[in-house]
């Protein structure tokens, strides 16, 4: 595993600029005139699959859920949504270079409950990270082609709703500077950190350094105490023939569990189970979905879906069987595909996928990513409509923290 630089961003607001055009904007628009734009559906993403490779390894910050394969799906099978691809090109006199690609879909912003629509990215069901996929070497020029093309057509709200961006990367850092120029502002409206893994340790000298002794104790006894009970084995599929039955394996499983109580597991709605499944076989055909399992005489105790973009992996989504809950069997499982990451020379980085650090991640992965939920608007200067909108969902947001921090502060006290 390799570690790179990252560029810090954390900022409530993005403020405008205020002492006219920047020196720089004529060099900006002579760059933006060799820049094309286009609106891509699932017809078109198909033939841009080995232009997206090839962007994936230039840009610094890949993202799986802006994959072409992947919002093809969604288009296929999630009918009531409707979705937004951008593609920005670069001309040259050759044949055009894609130096970016955002993904959205129109509809209320998450964690809202303002009657608007915006634009919001991710934009498929299921996705943890809206980072726009950029050229380092275009991605100003690129974001704010996009925002115009954004600002020019009447069919396409104006807002956008990023939830969660990585606050820390330099997509990040390159919109502040688009914003900035374009005078107009973003507004972030909660911040927090998800754990990752990122580590040249080996496997052994990582959990020396992120676990305690007694933790590794704990994990050992655990394993041991399953192999009493049958063959422990630890499976990985990567093949499209052996990933579809095991996530077919891992659908069962999460349905059995509290999600599919609670009925937010996949398999509780039709469109976003075949979504899923076909969204996780083609990324396995293009080498960029595996699946770890943990089974115990031959049935799966605990699952993890992997998905991959260039060198970063995600750990999308896990079940566990909850019989076996008392031998932590997803930590364990963790353990295992943690030491094949950290082995495995062609993973730089993992993406836990979480929305915080309360997941049980974050106990064992100790790196961490900056993640914020951002809006802000596509047209240059903003508008009065927006800023007010903005300031109002801040309020709602604090308001509902309070709320949370008062419902939690009052079952403790019951509990007293």
């Amino acid at each position: 595993m390799t570690m790179p630089e990252a560029t810090a961003f954390v900022a409530e607001r993005v403020a405008p600029a205020v002492v006219g055009v920047p020196a720089a904007a004529p060099r900006l628009e002579a760059r933006k005139a060799a820049l094309t734009v286009e609106r891509a559906g699932a017809a078109r993403l198909a033939e841009i699959e080995a232009d997206w490779r090839d962007l994936v390894g230039r840009a610094p910050e890949p993202n799986v859920f802006m994959h072409p394969a992947l919002m093809g799906a969604a288009e296929r099978h999630c009918r009531g949504l409707r979705f937004v691809t951008l593609l920005a090109w670069r001309q040259g006199a050759g044949a055009p270079t894609l130096v970016g690609l955002w993904s959205f879909s129109l509809g209320a912003p998450e964690q809202s409950i303002l009657p608007v629509t915006v634009l919001r990215a991710p934009a498929a069901p299921h996705g943890y990270l809206a980072t726009p996929v950029l050229d380092p070497g275009a991605a100003e020029d690129a974001i704010d082609a996009m925002l115009d093309f954004v600002a020019r057509d009447a069919g396409l709200p104006k807002t956008i709703a990023l939830d969660p961006i990585a606050a820390d990367g330099e997509a990040m850092a390159a919109l502040a500077r688009v914003l900035a120029r374009r005078g107009g502002e973003a507004f972030v409206m909660a911040q927090s950190e998800r754990p990752m893994l990122q580590s040249d340790l080996d496997a052994k000298q990582y959990f020396e350094k992120a676990m305690s002794g007694s933790s590794r104790r704990k994990l050992r006894q655990h394993r041991r105490r399953l192999e009493e009970k049958g063959a422990l084995t630890v499976r990985r599929c990567e093949t499209p023939e052996s990933v579809a039955p095991a996530f077919d394996e891992f659908l069962a499983l999460e349905a059995a569990g509290w999600k599919g109580r609670r009925g937010s597991a996949i398999v509780c709605s039709d469109s976003e189970a075949g979504f899923a499944k076909e969204m996780v076989v083609a990324l396995a055909r293009r080498g960029d979905a595996a699946i770890y399992a943990l089974d115990l005489d031959g049935k799966p105790i605990s699952i993890q879906v992997v998905l991959r973009a260039g060198a970063v992996a995600y750990t999308w989504k896990t079940a566990y069987d909850e019989a076996f809950r008392d031998y932590s069997p997803g930590v364990l499982l963790l353990e295992d595909y943690t030491k094949a990451f950290l082995d495995d020379d062609t993973v730089a980085r993992v993406d836990s996928c979480a929305y915080d650090t309360s997941s049980f991640m974050a106990a064992w992965w100790s790196e961490r990513q900056a993640i914020a939920r951002v809006w802000f608007d596509a047209r240059r200067g903003g508008s009065l409509n927006f800023f007010v909108l903005a300031r109002l969902q801040k309020a709602l947001v604090r308001l509902r923290a309070v709320a949370k921090s008062a419902y939690l502060a009052g079952r403790r006290l019951c509990r007293i």
